[in-house]
């Protein structure tokens, strides 16, 4: 049997720490220093789409075993378990929706469910899929106003709780829309289901996705810039930002999860022991309760002491505030696990839908 591959915890621990950034920086502010502000904006849309591409590799992992054996009865159950995963995540998502407007996770849910739907596909196909959900989004910009619904000067969104409203902000307009933002899920179980013990295999996936990222970066600021003085949208064809998600950002986010995935996996390959590694490792393990505990604690305390003060605050206070709260998780994660197997929503989680 194949020792748990650690590596995936922790690049699921980076990547929560990524989106608090992100999230912190967005509701509290982005005044301040331009080089703070920059490197801030390194994590903008990645930390996301690292986020949903380990899941992928998770369903990937948790299948495996049933494919490679063509165990039905396993598979099935396996099938169930992911089934209630989702509608449990996507229940908890909308659960707050009302304080967080840009919850991932009732998007998340759905992705689950699609991706249950090519459980059992081959890999040509499932990544065959992904493409074209990235593809097709551009088109579907061309019928239908992708800022129907939109007040983005407060990010909030008219019609909701519609019908109409429900289904166009969770299929193509959302903060995480299923079109396109499923294929991340997709290319994580077609790259999870390869094996991630193999380091040949992964530092090939390593450099591999990393020159990619490069090029589409590259490609991005040489075309903002030759094609800026004269073509006014430039940025929003162009740039990688993740709204809309257009492909350039979408493979782009691919390319970034994929090098951070690989990367955690080859560093701690052998080195469980390390006091670092193991405490991110720990907090990874913990990733939706810290996800929702960012959204509930993080930003609930500090409306409950400044309830005024949302989007006035500095970059610094946002980044530095984001580190403490990080930090908090890590020791928080660490200490837990000392005395239970899964934290406190994972393991409510476990008890209803295993």
């Amino acid at each position: 049997m194949k020792k748990r591959i650690i590596g995936i915890d922790v690049a699921r621990a980076l990547a929560v720490i990524g989106m608090i950034i992100v999230n912190f920086k967005v509701v509290f502010g982005t005044a301040g220093a331009s080089w703070l502000q920059s490197v801030a904006g390194v994590f903008d849309g990645k930390a996301a789409a690292t986020f949903v591409v380990l899941a992928g590799v998770g369903l990937a992992l948790m299948t495996k075993g049933a494919l490679q054996n063509d165990d039905q009865a396993k598979l099935q159950r396996a099938r169930v378990r992911i089934a209630k995963r989702a509608l449990f995540l996507f229940a908890i998502g909308l659960s707050y929706i009302f304080i967080w407007p840009a919850d991932i996770l009732h998007f998340y849910g759905v992705y689950m469910l699609i991706t249950l739907l090519l459980l059992t596909s081959k890999r040509a196909l499932i990544a065959l899929v992904a493409v074209l959900l990235i593809l097709v989004y551009p088109v579907l910009m061309g019928y239908w106003d992708y800022e129907m619904g939109w007040n983005f000067d407060d990010y909030s969104y008219e019609g909701f709780w519609t019908l109409d409203g429900f289904v166009r902000n969770l299929f193509y307009n959302g903060f995480h829309p299923v079109i396109p933002w499923v294929a991340f899920m997709l290319i994580g179980y077609w790259f999870g289901q390869k094996d991630l013990h193999d380091r040949t295999f992964l530092k090939k996936a390593f450099w591999r996705s990393t020159v990619v990222f490069v090029l589409i970066q590259a490609f991005s600021a040489w075309a903002i810039f030759a094609l800026g003085p004269s073509f006014p949208e430039v940025e929003y064809v162009f740039g990688v930002s993740p709204m809309p998600p257009l492909p350039l950002y979408m493979f782009n986010g691919i390319a970034i999860a994929i090098a951070i995935i690989s990367a955690c996996i080859l560093i701690c390959q052998g080195r469980e022991e390390n006091r670092l590694i193991d405490a991110l490792y720990k907090t990874g393990q913990l990733a939706l309760t810290f996800y929702v505990a960012h959204v509930v604690i993080g930003m609930g305390a500090v409306e409950g002491f400044s309830p005024d003060s949302y989007g006035l605050h500095s970059i610094e206070f946002s980044v530095i505030y984001a580190l403490v709260f990080s930090g908090a998780c890590i020791l928080f994660a660490v200490l837990w696990r000392k005395y239970k197997e899964a934290g406190p929503l994972e393991w409510v989680m476990r008890k209803l839908t295993d």
